[in-house]
């Protein structure tokens, strides 16, 4: 099956600059084994209300487009569209979103149902009121039918994951941990999509991986110019 529609604009193995629901657009129904999503959010800056946006630890993260439930929910309603049945869904959520919960973003998704969860441990030490933030949470999710053995074949990889990441990007994700992932739920060749790649840590795996990627980001990517545009141009 072709994963990439007969007119779309977007490009596979390449860092496209695109609006991340306009990307998925472009896909064909049902065409793809694994998604990642990086939600753009501000649960714990809107809860913790440090005050120091656009000073210094919250310059880059808040400068970012920030996405509302509805807007995650359109996402989410064409990720369960291009989703194969079986496929993954790997969701990162901060502890914010973790204790207030995300089963109002899949009311109308009863196709998509949590089958795991893993705690990336950062290795350094974040904001908090109370106790400091060290960690981030990637909820696996699966589209129905739930399948395990048949779906999933590496079965060391931890709930618990330690791994540090270089900082090129305010929301710079776990190579090796999506690594194994990846390994972990496709074969080579297979498509993996990332629409708000961010960093492209995603696509750095895929090619590590013998995969293909297709994703890109509202803001960082190659412009029409063959220009890279990157997070430490902001």
């Amino acid at each position: 099956m072709e994963v990439i529609k007969n007119d779309a604009r977007i490009r596979e193995n390449f860092k496209n600059i695109s609006d991340g629901i306009d990307l998925l657009n472009q896909i064909n129904n049902e065409s793809l084994k694994v998604i990642f999503f990086d939600p753009q959010y501000r649960g714990v800056l809107d809860k913790m209300a440090y005050g120091n946006e656009g000073k210094q630890r919250g310059k880059a993260r808040s400068s970012l487009n920030q996405m509302s439930e509805e807007v995650i929910k359109q996402f989410l309603i064409e990720m369960e569209r291009v989703l194969r049945p079986s496929g993954y869904l790997f969701l990162w959520v901060d502890k914010f979103q973790l204790v207030e919960g995300i089963t109002s973003w899949f009311v109308d998704l009863p196709s998509i149902v949590p089958v795991d969860m893993i705690t990336w441990n950062k290795m350094k030490i974040g904001m908090g009121y109370r106790t400091r933030r060290k960690s981030e949470y990637l909820v696996v999710l699966q589209k129905k039918p739930k399948l395990a053995k048949s779906t999933w074949t590496i079965h060391n990889i931890p709930d618990v994951w330690e791994e540090t990441v270089i900082k090129n990007h305010p929301h710079a994700k776990p190579l090796e941990l999506q690594k194994q992932l990846i390994l972990a739920v496709t074969n080579e060749g297979d498509y993996i999509c990332d629409p708000c790649a961010g960093g492209y840590s995603v696509f750095n795996a895929c090619e590590s991986t013998n995969r293909n990627f297709i994703g890109g980001d509202i803001k960082f990517g190659i412009d029409s110019n063959g220009n890279e545009v990157s997070s430490n141009e902001n």
